[in-house]
């Protein structure tokens, strides 16, 4: 039987000090991600968007594993990742969900996460 390969969560904080992740304990909610849900691991980096967001990143998608992203718009994610995705061979379509997850409280993150775990076709088990 062939093992199921889980995504990775990865949470971008802007900062940390970013006022559209006031409403959320984000330590809190990366930890109940982590625990409760499929995920291979979860993690926070404190602004992918950055020079040195864009090494980890680079670095992080040789793995070829799905990738969830909870930050900031996920348009602007699409334009800041896309070109990292392309040169791992990956499809930023097709393997990654980018999320908007300000302004949101811990439980209705994790819904949030939880809805894009199933659109990848991962269940709870």
């Amino acid at each position: 039987m062939e093992e199921r390969q889980l995504p990775g969560f990865i949470m971008c904080v802007c900062t940390g000090k970013c006022p559209g992740f006031k409403a959320m304990d984000i330590w809190d909610f990366i930890n109940q991600v982590r625990i409760e849900l499929p995920v291979e691991y979860g993690f926070i980096h404190p602004q992918l968007c950055e020079e040195d967001g864009d090494r980890f990143l680079a670095d992080f998608l040789k793995s070829h594993r799905k990738l969830i992203i909870g930050a900031c718009a996920p348009n602007m994610q699409r334009k800041m990742f896309k070109q990292a995705f392309k040169d791992a061979g990956l499809d930023i379509k097709k393997d990654a969900v980018m999320l908007d997850i300000r302004d949101m409280t811990n439980e209705k993150a994790f819904g949030i996460v939880e809805k894009a775990l199933k659109e990848l076709g991962i269940e709870e088990e």
